[in-house]
């Protein structure tokens, strides 16, 4: 590189961070998919931002330069030259220059009332919100009752309403309902279309992680935007470049309607809001605050507000609240004009997994007015993609959600069953018989297989009587147009709220047929792609499974749509599944892959594999090996050892939750004329431990933290893969210890990995490789499916440049090639030369040292 490029950081970047950004910044400049990964503490995110937004002003400089470029005679007179390119500029930025004018008033008035505009009322007059809002002021039963859908529109392809939900996958309409997104983008007809703007789509798993990127987006101070020139702009206002933000959410996040918002529960917020804008609702009784001709102006108003500065998702309400628009439908003419979206959804508990999942399918994305053409993608946390997509499209039914709706299908079609008519009688009456056949399927597989686990065809679940006729892409498109879950959830609500004699409230549940609507589309998927399942878990209940084996296809589209993809995270390690199982399709120059090392120092953090401990006793937590009592008991004398030597916090992952519950059950066992492995380890450190499920892992997080406060120390037992293992921060004192015993490795013998072994060996097989060489791909990929969760359970340690932390790998497996390789680059670093010969006795002297060069 000839030059230095000048990324904007707010402070002196370190090397690997100039690094990152340089990496970065020629990705997107090349339109290439970036994978990279940047350890926790080295400021990936402030990095990500930093390059992205570099390139963003520059790229669009590029398309200034070229947009103003005249080309004139070589004898015209300069000024008619520079006259032309100045007549070009103002057609091609009137309507950009407009809206960075008001931008720039609005910052300036916001300066000078910041404290009125942060705590004051409202700008507008808000019109009152109705109260007492029931569904029962929408109509008697006559509401619930099917609109008409004649066999011709069918043929044409048309229904007599609107058709909303094709195309989506089952976990992207569910996520839809769950956020309160439309499932159909909204036509605008609004007088002007805003120009869409290159940008950065920044997309992270938790709203804490979005909250982190928007106060670090404002740490940043980019140069003006080419266009912002101070010339061009109205009244000479001299402006520094502010990057136009979007921050998208959920209505649990921004509805300003107290009758809505109080409904309490995500979905319950999200149904009561869409029942206020049904046609049968009275003018009077619907939404106040809802977007339409009459406030367009407010709508605006919004949008260049949200525009004029750096805004989290709670300003959003609050600025919602000021102006007296919904800032949930609001925000969307402020998309197009943006420069960087994040979006904020939530669920009940304020953290959800991946809230990049609308934006991983086309449909959901046209339905938001999202495009992602010639855009920048960035993934933030991107380690578990490739679960996040397979998730988003697999889905579970059980028999009583079964039973269920067949019981809500019968009592609607007792009240309803003569009024409907044509086409209507006709498809719900096949959706009662596939919904017989499903139960029927799942009746034979429960009285017939004692396995917990069998896979299932869809000629099995589709063989009930006169199921083969039914023409499921009709009925899938007649259940999306009818909205017959709606009607039929809708109906059983009313009759059971009647005959409690209570007040009708909105419903709190996702419908019951839509979610099965969700699993009768996984029916049309293609076989090879994915597998179905039976079920049966501990309680006895049963299931049927839809898993997508291969999600290559579902993130293609995004890849081929957007300009350059970015993945990101603080362990990608190791890498060669996204490479293998991702990118497949892809030629290996349109690739980058990128890893870094720590910033801290490299004696600030102590790594050991621990193959053997007191009495030559081998480490092997192998599924062979594990149960051994002796092992066991060995394995708790190590941590008392352990625990002796490492001062405040000690995390100790398990494979499994059971193999920790067996493991704390046995070292509680009494022993004569001795302390039990327990009692030994509450006399180092208070223990701490997580429970399965449990809910209530801040609490345990503030126990744990505050016995290291008091200088007694605390060991907190957790499991890799659990809720301890991603997200959680033991940085300093919380973490000066990470203990990983054995290997997570998943169940070999379930069907759903055995299909998915075998789906990638045939996959390796088709594209040209050996019989072996598909099994050493399946092999490969259990392996660092293993790893990938190993690594982030490491990676909670070690936070900042000034941290130190010791990390033991507690099982022989560690020390052979197959498994050390695929740990992170910054912990391979960490091994020392002593590593593959030191003894248990010398790894505790080794840590003994460490630490005391620390204090």
């Amino acid at each position: 590189m000839a030059t230095a490029r000048d990324f904007h950081h707010p402070f002196k970047p370190y090397d690997i961070q100039a690094q990152l950004m340089n990496a970065v910044y020629d990705c997107i400049s090349e339109g290439k998919v970036g994978i990279f990964e940047s350890p926790t503490g080295t400021g990936k995110s402030l990095s990500l931002i930093c390059s992205t937004l570099s390139w963003l002003r520059d790229e669009q400089q590029k398309h200034l330069d070229l947009d103003l470029s005249v080309k004139g005679d070589d004898d015209e007179p300069a000024w008619i030259v520079e006259q032309s390119r100045k007549q070009r500029l103002e057609l091609l930025m009137q309507q950009r220059l407009d809206l960075e004018s008001r931008l720039a008033k609005i910052r300036e008035k916001e300066l000078r009332q910041k404290q009125q505009y942060e705590t004051g009322g409202p700008v507008k007059k808000r019109a009152r919100t109705s109260h007492g809002i029931t569904s029962s002021a929408l109509g008697d039963e006559e509401q619930f009752l099917l609109d008409d859908y004649e066999s011709e529109d069918e043929a044409r392809g048309l229904s007599t309403v609107q058709h909303h939900d094709e195309g989506f996958s089952a976990a992207s309409l569910e996520m839809m309902r769950k956020l309160g997104e439309p499932t159909q983008a909204a036509q605008d007809d609004s007088e002007l279309e805003a120009a869409d703007e290159l940008k950065v789509f920044f997309c992270s798993r938790t709203h804490s992680q979005l909250t982190q990127f928007v106060n670090e987006l404002r740490r940043v101070k980019l140069p003006e935007a080419p266009w912002l020139q101070k010339e061009y702009l109205p009244g000479n206002v001299q402006q520094r470049g502010v990057v136009k933000h979007l921050p998208l959410g959920s209505r649990k996040n921004l509805c300003i309607n107290p009758r809505v918002v109080n409904a309490g529960n995500t979905i319950a917020i999200n149904e009561r809001c869409l029942d206020l804008q049904q046609p049968s609702t009275p003018q009077e009784k619907k939404c106040p605050f809802l977007p339409n001709k009459e406030n367009e102006a407010l709508v605006n108003e919004f949008r260049d507000h949200t525009l004029a500065r750096i805004r989290d998702i709670e300003d959003m309400g609050a600025l919602g609240q000021k102006i007296g628009i919904c800032p949930y439908y609001a925000s969307r003419a402020s998309i197009k004009p943006s420069e960087v979206v994040s979006q904020f959804p939530t669920d009940d508990n304020g953290i959800v997994t991946l809230p990049y999942q609308l934006l991983l399918q086309k449909s959901a994305r046209e339905a938001l007015g999202i495009s992602l053409k010639g855009h920048i993608m960035i993934i933030d946390e991107a380690h578990n993609l490739m679960d996040a997509i397979t998730n988003i499209h697999s889905i579970a039914i059980t028999q009583s959600q079964l039973h269920r709706c067949r019981a809500q299908l019968r009592t609607y079609l007792q009240k309803f069953r003569n009024k409907l008519k044509g086409k209507n009688r006709v498809y719900v009456t096949q959706t009662v018989r596939v919904i017989d056949s499903i139960s029927e399927c799942l009746n034979t597989l429960a009285l017939g297989s004692s396995s917990e686990e069998v896979v299932v065809s869809v000629g099995d679940m589709m063989g009930g009587k006169g199921v083969d006729q039914i023409n499921l892409y009709k009925l899938m498109r007649y259940l999306a147009d009818s909205k017959l879950a709606r009607k039929v959830e809708g109906y059983v609500e009313y009759v059971e709220q009647r005959a409690l004699g209570t007040p009708e409230t909105s419903i709190d549940t996702t419908p019951v047929l839509t979610h099965i609507q969700g699993f009768l589309q996984a029916l049309m998927n293609p076989a090879a792609e994915g597998r179905f399942f039976f079920e049966r878990n501990e309680s006895s209940s049963v299931a049927l499974r839809y898993i997508l084996l291969d999600p290559t296809f579902h993130f293609k589209e995004v890849v081929e749509e957007a300009r350059a993809v970015v993945l990101a995270g603080g362990t990608m390690s190791p890498m060669e599944d996204y490479v293998r199982h991702l990118f497949a399709y892809m030629p290996p120059e349109k690739l980058r892959t990128w890893s870094c090392g720590h910033i801290i120092p490299k004696h600030n953090l102590f790594v050991r594999s621990v193959s053997q401990i007191q009495d030559e006793m081998e480490l092997d937590f192998s599924f062979a090996k594990r149960n051994s009592v002796s092992l066991i008991d060995g394995l708790g004398r190590c941590l008392v050892q352990l625990a002796a030597m490492i001062p405040d916090g000690l995390v100790v992952f398990f494979p499994s939750y059971a193999y920790l519950d067996q493991a704390s059950a046995q070292w509680q066992m009494s022993v004569t004329g001795s302390d039990n492995v327990w009692t030994s380890l509450q006399r180092r450190k208070a223990i701490f431990k997580e429970a399965k499920g449990s809910s209530d892992i801040e609490s345990t997080l503030q126990q744990y933290a505050r016995a290291i406060d008091e200088g007694k120390g605390s060991i907190l037992l957790s499991v890799v893969g659990g809720k301890m293992s991603e997200g959680i921060n033991f940085s300093d004192k919380l973490g000066r210890g990470v203990a990983v015993v054995g290997l997570p490795f998943p169940n070999l013998r379930s069907a759903q990995w055995k299909a998915k072994l075998d789906y990638i060996e045939r996959s390796t097989v088709s594209r040209g490789g050996s019989s072996a060489e598909g099994k050493a791909a399946g092999r490969e990929f259990y392996e660092n499916a293993c790893m990938r969760a190993v690594n982030q359970s490491i990676g909670r340690a070690i936070r900042h440049q000034k941290d130190f932390a010791s990390i033991l790998l507690l099982d022989r497996r560690y020390r052979t090639p197959r498994i050390s390789k695929k740990l992170p680059g910054w912990i391979k670093q960490g091994f020392d030369d002593n590593n593959a010969v030191a003894t248990f006795p010398e790894t505790l002297q080794n840590l003994q040292d460490f630490f005391k060069t620390k204090h």
